[in-house]
């Protein structure tokens, strides 16, 4: 007879968590704010500030892809 997973373990209680999906949903609308000043306006000071904050936003959305995988 073969055993059913359980899915009970410690791995899928971590990526069950509603934090880890807060935090990668917080860094993806950073990323979205940061792609529209991308081509919102037409300074180069602008385009650096948003290429930062959309690297900031992406930081934030793979820390919590991490964390789901405890890596």
């Amino acid at each position: 007879m073969a055993q059913t997973p359980t899915h009970n373990t410690e791995s899928m209680k971590r990526a069950n968590e509603v934090s880890i999906y807060k935090l990668m949903a917080v860094g993806i609308l950073i990323s979205v704010l940061g792609v529209y000043l991308r081509f919102a306006g037409d300074s180069m000071t602008l385009s650096i500030v948003s290429w930062a904050i959309l690297f900031v936003g992406a930081f934030i959305a793979c820390k919590g892809v991490f964390k789901i995988l405890a890596a």
